[in-house]
């Protein structure tokens, strides 16, 4: 599967869905309106706090970037580990892949993560028009995790849930790859801002 090639789709399809132009999408997500068309044109790979921003002024969560059978017929409640969409982040080279069956319709994601020895991701203003809850269960490693100006450090077989707030900070403090599943449940609705 060619993510970022989905990418590219979905980027353009929910804009138009929603009857944004490129530039309402650049004021309301805060991305440029030359890189949302790079975006769309599949002439850059975005990094994680850019595409975070698009989720949220789409209304998505950011793994509903990825689900590229959303509109199919035919919805299968499994997903195949060969048909799940795997997208590394260019400035972090961290990697999601996106386990959940697409198009199925649950509130309920799924998500593996393989995050770099001392790497880190910031979302900055993550999510304000998607209620997001999820779950962070370490597999392997260890991750520490802000949301606002707390910090959790969390190791093997723990499980840190959050709600979206103002600033999270992902960051791998180790000199080994960690590894994670996150459960995110979205209410796409409940804080949509108006068009």
């Amino acid at each position: 599967m060619d993510v970022d090639k989905l990418i590219s789709r979905r980027v353009r399809e929910l804009r138009r869905s929603r009857g944004l132009s490129l530039e309402q999408l650049a004021e309301r997500s805060g991305v440029s309106r030359s890189m949302i068309s790079l975006i769309e044109r599949q002439e850059t790979s975005p990094t994680a706090a850019v595409l975070n921003k698009l989720a949220d002024a789409l209304g998505v969560s950011l793994p509903g970037l990825f689900s590229h059978d959303a509109g199919a017929d035919v919805k299968s409640p499994v997903s195949r580990h060969e048909d799940q969409a795997v997208w590394s982040d260019p400035a972090s080279g961290y990697v999601r892949r996106h386990l959940s069956p697409p198009g199925w319709g649950s509130r309920i994601e799924l998500v593996e993560v393989r995050f770099p020895a001392s790497e880190t991701v910031i979302f900055d203003n993550p999510v304000r028009s998607v209620a997001l809850h999820q779950q962070v269960w370490m597999l392997e490693g260890q991750m520490d995790i802000t949301v606002a100006d707390q910090t959790w450090r969390i190791g093997l077989g723990d499980c840190l849930a959050m709600e979206y707030g103002e600033r999270i900070v992902f960051h791998n403090p180790t000199n080994q790859q960690a590894r994670y599943l996150l459960a995110l449940t979205s209410n796409e609705t409940t804080a949509r801002r108006a068009p």
